[in-house]
């Protein structure tokens, strides 16, 4: 199968599994991946690397199944989706380090991070200064843009 056939597989997939969630903005939920996804096609990463953008949050918040992941992404792209979804109890330096461990879901997870930084001027002040926080603390080298929006994340919190 194609890139494009792939893509448009995973799209609907996602789209079908994210449907009725929304954003903190109002947005459809799967405008996320889909951006998130976009971010690597920029970044001239391949096709595992965008339908796994695509699969980001799947497991997490979704009835969507590893199987299903699986099957229309591959084996890859589905370890990358497990390594990102935070498990009940899981411990945020063993969450972070396998996540580094793994090219693709690093990838996805600096795009996931600074997509949802740039979303969070939206956000009401205590949650953006958490997500200041945990950035900061766990995921300034995932992307070199990264510390550029956690700069204007923290802007938007000054003008108050």
């Amino acid at each position: 199968m194609n890139f494009e056939d792939r893509f448009k597989e995973a799209l609907n997939y996602a789209s079908k599994h994210h449907a009725g969630q929304t954003r903190m903005g109002g947005e459809p939920y799967i405008t996320h991946p889909m951006e998130v996804s976009e971010m690597l096609r920029n970044q001239g990463l391949g096709t595992d690397y965008q339908i796994a953008a695509l699969f980001h949050d799947l497991l997490e918040d979704t009835d969507a199944t590893e199987e299903m992941i699986e099957l229309i992404g591959g084996h890859k792209v589905l370890e990358a989706v497990k390594l990102v979804t935070k498990e009940p109890g899981y411990r945020m330096w063993n969450y972070i380090h396998r996540i580094k461990a793994n090219p693709i879901a690093f990838a996805v997870k600096g795009a996931d991070r600074l997509h949802n930084l740039q979303c969070a001027l939206i956000a009401p002040d205590d949650f953006k200064r958490r997500y200041i926080k945990e950035t900061e603390e766990w995921y300034m080298d995932f992307s070199k843009e990264i510390p550029e929006a956690l700069e204007v994340l923290k802007a938007s919190l000054e003008e108050k």
